[in-house]
């Protein structure tokens, strides 16, 4: 049973970039993909909290760590230079 070790190595890998902005890919089911920008603003035990600013509105949105193995969710993290690196996936 490989999933433990997995999702503890993205919580792992989410702490380190807390506060930095990141691109947020997630499929919703139905062939509906959603892409936001945001900043990651907590890891908790379980999930991960992202704040969205949509038109003037802040939004929060969690999903879980399960979410960004099962690539339900991708993460993609703003470097230095505006380029992007990628958050853990189950390939890594």
């Amino acid at each position: 049973m490989n999933s433990p070790r997995a999702i503890s190595d993205i919580k792992k890998d989410l702490e380190s970039f807390v506060g930095s902005k990141i691109r947020l890919k997630a499929n919703r089911g139905r062939n509906r993909i959603i892409e936001k920008e945001g900043v990651l603003e907590s890891i908790y035990p379980n999930i991960f909290v992202v704040k969205l600013d949509e038109r003037k509105i802040e939004r929060r949105v969690s999903y879980t760590y399960a979410d960004v193995l099962t690539e339900t969710v991708e993460l993609f993290v703003y470097d230095t230079e505006d380029s992007e690196i990628r958050i853990a996936a189950a390939n890594h």
